[in-house]
C-alpha cells in the first residue's frame, strides 16, 4: 500500500511538472522592457553627473582655497598699515578703472586697456623677431657640430646677461624708446628657443636620421618627416619660456622708457602714489601671464608628433 502511495505521488509530482514545463512562459510587454530600459539609462546618466560634477568640484577647490589664502594674507598685510588697501578698496578702484578702460586724453594719459595693448604689441614685435632667427638658429646649430662649439662660448657669456642691461645698448642705436624695448624683448628671448631647439636636434635618435639617409629624402622631407616632428616638444617649451620672459621683460623696460604701456602705467601711479591703482596693474599683469601661457599650452598639445607627421 505504501509503495501504492508513493508510485502515485511520483506520478502526480512527475504530471505537474510536465505540466510546469509545457506551460507558456509568461511574456513581459514591450512597454514595460522600455520603461525598464529608460530606467536604467537614467541612472546611468544620473550617475556620469554626478562623477563629473564629483570630480569638477575637486578640480576647482584647490585653485579656489589658494585664491582665498591670497585674499587673507592680503587683507592681514592691510590691516597692520593704514595706507595701503583692502582687496575691498582695491575692487572698488578696479571698477572704476575697467570702467572706461580705453579713453585717450592725451600722449601719457590713456586708459589701461591700451596700455595692455601698447605691451603686448611691443611682445609681439620682439618675440616674433626672436622666433624667426632663434629657431632656425638653434636646428643648425644643432645640426652642425662646427657651429654649435663657435655659438656655445657666445651663448654662455650673454644669455646670463640681465634684461635691463641690454636697454640702454637699444637706446643708443635705435634713438626710440619703443623700438629699444622691442631690442631688449628680442635679445633676451631669443636664448630660450635657440637652445631647446638645439637640444632637441641634438636628441633626434641616429637611427631615424639613417633611415631617412637610405630612402635618400629630399631636405625638405627630412626636416618635415624626422627633424620637425621630434623637435616640437623642445621648440614649444622654448617659445613659452621666451614668452614668460618677453612678458617680464617689457614691463620693467617701459617702467624706464615712459610712454604707454602697463610697465609705464604701473611706474606712473607710483609717482602718484596711488596703491590700489598698483595693486590693479600687478593683477593686471600676472592676468595676461596666465593668458599668454594657456594659449601656448593649447598649442603644444595640439602640435604632438602624430599630427605633425
Amino acid at each position: 500500500m505504501n509503495t501504492a502511495v508513493l508510485t502515485g505521488a511520483t506520478g502526480s509530482f512527475s504530471a505537474a511538472a510536465e505540466a510546469a514545463s509545457t506551460a507558456p512562459a509568461q511574456s513581459v510587454s514591450p512597454a514595460a522592457e522600455d520603461e525598464r530600459r529608460q530606467a536604467r539609462t537614467s541612472e546611468s546618466v544620473q550617475e556620469r553627473k554626478r562623477a563629473r560634477n564629483r570630480a569638477l568640484l575637486r578640480s576647482a577647490a584647490a585653485p579656489v582655497m589658494g585664491i582665498l589664502s591670497l585674499l587673507v594674507v592680503w587683507q592681514l598685510a592691510a590691516a597692520h598699515s593704514a595706507e595701503f588697501p583692502t582687496p575691498a578698496q582695491t575692487w572698488v578702484s578696479a571698477k572704476a578703472v575697467f570702467a572706461h578702460p580705453f579713453y585717450d586724453h592725451g600722449p601719457n594719459d590713456v586708459g589701461i586697456g591700451w596700455n595692455v595693448l601698447a605691451s603686448l604689441k611691443r611682445v609681439a614685435y620682439g618675440f616674433g623677431l626672436a622666433a624667426l632667427v632663434g629657431i632656425p638658429m638653434g636646428f643648425t646649430i644643432g645640426r652642425v657640430v662646427f657651429l654649435r662649439r663657435m655659438f656655445a662660448p657666445i651663448i654662455s657669456l650673454l644669455r646670463p646677461v640681465s634684461p635691463l642691461a641690454w636697454l640702454p645698448v637699444g637706446l643708443y642705436v635705435f634713438n626710440n624708446a619703443p623700438a629699444a624695448a622691442v631690442w631688449t624683448i628680442f635679445i633676451c628671448s631669443i636664448w630660450p628657443m635657440m637652445i631647446n631647439t638645439a637640444i632637441g636636434v641634438q636628441r633626434i635618435p641616429q637611427d631615424y636620421l639613417n633611415v631617412a639617409r637610405v630612402l635618400d629624402l629630399p631636405t625638405w622631407k627630412v626636416f618635415t618627416k624626422v627633424l620637425l616632428p621630434s623637435v616640437m616638444p623642445y621648440l614649444m617649451t622654448g617659445v613659452r619660456l621666451s614668452v614668460g620672459t618677453a612678458w617680464l621683460v617689457i614691463v620693467a623696460a617701459e617702467m624706464l622708457t615712459g610712454g604707454t604701456g602697463i610697465g609705464f602705467w604701473l611706474w606712473n601711479e607710483w609717482n602718484s602714489l596711488n596703491l590700489p591703482h598698483i595693486l590693479i596693474a600687478i593683477l593686471v599683469i600676472g592676468v595676461t601671464g596666465v593668458l599668454l601661457e594657456g594659449v601656448l599650452m593649447l598649442l603644444a598639445r595640439r602640435f604632438t608628433y602624430d599630427e605633425v607627421r
